[in-house]
């Protein structure tokens, strides 16, 4: 899919592993290793169906590589990693195994409300389930969306 900007300092915080001290370090790459490995660590805890995935963090960029079953699951690897605290960009390595059209990706703005972006995008408010399910399990209630939070808009069948 390409290169994806995020805003840098919006969304989830990376957590530590249970194992490992929750310190800042002075050493740079391996603050940065510890970050790449969070981020894999909340891919895999949702269960998606994500071949082999990896996670490279270097300076703000995501780097991601392994194979999506689908192209849904791919856009959620995308966005989980996206919408981490001190993501900047996502470059997205991965392949898919069954291609489908991509969907439009859209930043959440002060004062959004999931219904207010169906009807922007669908002309319809009481479309909002769509979006909603979309992006689980990112979201977890439709009410929790922050500005600066990307979304998938999916098309409508």
């Amino acid at each position: 899919m390409g290169i994806f900007d995020f805003i840098k300092n919006i969304g989830r915080k990376p957590e530590p592993a249970p194992d490992e001290p929750a310190v800042e370090t002075p050493d740079e790459k391996l603050a940065e290793l510890r970050t790449g490995n969070a981020i894999l660590r909340q891919i895999l805890s949702t269960g998606l169906p994500v071949q082999n995935p990896m996670v490279d963090f270097d300076d703000g960029t995501v780097t991601l590589r392994g194979t999506a079953a689908d192209q849904a699951t791919r856009e959620k690897v995308i966005l989980i990693a996206g919408n981490t605290h001190g993501v900047a960009r996502v470059d997205d390595r991965m392949e898919v195994e069954e291609a489908a059209p991509e969907a439009v990706f859209y930043t959440v703005q002060s004062g959004d409300t999931l219904s207010g972006i169906a009807k922007a995008q669908y002309g319809d408010a009481m479309k909002y389930p769509a979006i909603f399910e979309a992006n689980k399990p990112m979201l977890s209630d439709p009410d929790k969306i922050y500005p600066g939070q990307v979304l998938r808009i999916p098309e409508l069948d």
